[in-house]
């Protein structure tokens, strides 16, 4: 019971950080501080996700399930996850390349935004 509990809590932990990556930036415009969080995870998640790597909560939800006699799985939280709500049947090697690339694009998007509004009120106060 401990070990199920314990992967199930990986899991919640890894789709909030895949959530946080693509999507943080907006909570950047609320609190600045998060920027330093935030930018290495960007760049971590894209890294992952372009190069085909597999993030290392991946292997530890797999032995946490393993020690609680549960088998796991193979391939990636994404692959595992993630990819029959999101991706389309049939992923390749360039739409997931293409997804890491999305995951740069969003937030260079959010920061650029950010970067405008702060220069805009700089000028205006």
């Amino acid at each position: 019971m401990f070990y199920q509990t314990a992967a199930d809590i990986v899991v919640i932990v890894h789709l909030l950080f895949v959530l946080f990556a693509v999507l943080g930036g907006l909570l950047v415009y609320l609190w600045r501080y998060l920027l330093w969080i935030h930018l290495p995870a960007v760049f971590w998640a894209a890294w992952v996700v372009i190069t085909g790597g597999i993030c290392p909560l991946t292997p530890l939800e797999n032995q946490l399930r393993r020690q609680g006699g549960i088998a796991g799985y193979q391939g990636s939280f994404i692959e595992h996850y993630v990819e029959t709500l999101l991706y389309p049947p049939g992923l390749t090697r360039r739409t997931q390349m293409a997804l890491g690339v999305a995951v740069l694009v969003i937030n260079v998007g959010l920061y650029g935004l950010l970067l405008f509004r702060a220069r805009r009120k700089v000028r205006s106060g």
